[in-house]
């Protein structure tokens, strides 16, 4: 099985400098965060601290053109930080990274390690193919609030991940809906990393690979394939 991911011409046109690789594994074997997951993530948060060099994640190049991407499509971006931004601040503090369960922690490593956002969906759940693309405002995406499963819409000409049922992945990666979220129970994902210019390519290229190479250490067997890079340049 080959997941379809297509990105529209109206958000090539809005981010010409990005690019996202795709990683897609099947044979998976998740399970709760476990000591090897917890150090992967403590790693990365030391590697995040040489990378930034004492600057906030905001001052990195890379999450400052996040910034004024998320400016482009009408989102602030410093109450709704892209999720490498948002993930870094928290390896910075005191409370540290999350510790979700062992598939999620793996990305999550890979995305503060070298601030690239990444996400991680249940291929299994996705509903035909995912699309990237600029939102009319009606579609439905299902979160929970309050414990209860709501439905919210996105505002018209956000950036959001989609497939045939609904919204994915709002604000293009700040919230992902839990329809399609990893669980303990998920053998086959969908992994994707996304950059924008100043970010080489070869640097995206690097992060996959190293996350390619940790699903197939935590999982012996596991069909896993990395997509070529693909670019909006």
């Amino acid at each position: 099985m080959t997941l379809t991911l297509t990105v529209s011409d109206d958000v090539r046109a809005l981010a010409p400098g990005f690019t996202h690789v795709a990683i897609e594994a099947h044979g998976l074997v998740n399970g709760p965060s476990s000591d090897a997951g917890s150090a992967l993530l403590d790693d990365a948060a030391r590697r995040l601290a040489v990378r930034l060099d004492g600057r906030a994640p905001h001052e990195d190049p890379h999450m400052a053109a996040w910034r004024e991407t998320y400016t482009a499509f009408g989102s602030k971006p410093s109450r709704t930080r892209n999720s490498a931004e948002a993930l870094a601040k928290r390896a910075l503090s005191e409370t540290g990274l999350p510790r979700i369960n062992l598939l999620v922690d793996l990305y999550n490593a890979v995305s503060v390690a070298h601030l690239i956002p990444v996400g991680g969906e249940d291929a299994d759940r996705i509903e035909g193919g995912m699309r990237l693309v600029r939102a009319t405002g009606e579609e439905d995406f299902v979160t929970v609030a309050g414990g209860e499963e709501t439905v919210e819409h996105p505002d018209a000409g956000e950036v959001v991940w989609c497939d045939d049922t609904g919204v994915t992945c709002r604000r293009w990666n700040w919230r992902q809906g839990p329809r399609t979220r990893l669980t303990e129970r998920t053998t086959s994902g969908i992994f994707l990393l996304e950059s924008l210019a100043p970010m080489p390519v070869a640097e995206v290229t690097a992060a996959a690979t190293e996350l390619a190479e940790l699903l197939a250490k935590f999982s012996p067997g596991a069909d896993i394939a990395v997509r070529a890079p693909e670019s909006s340049a």
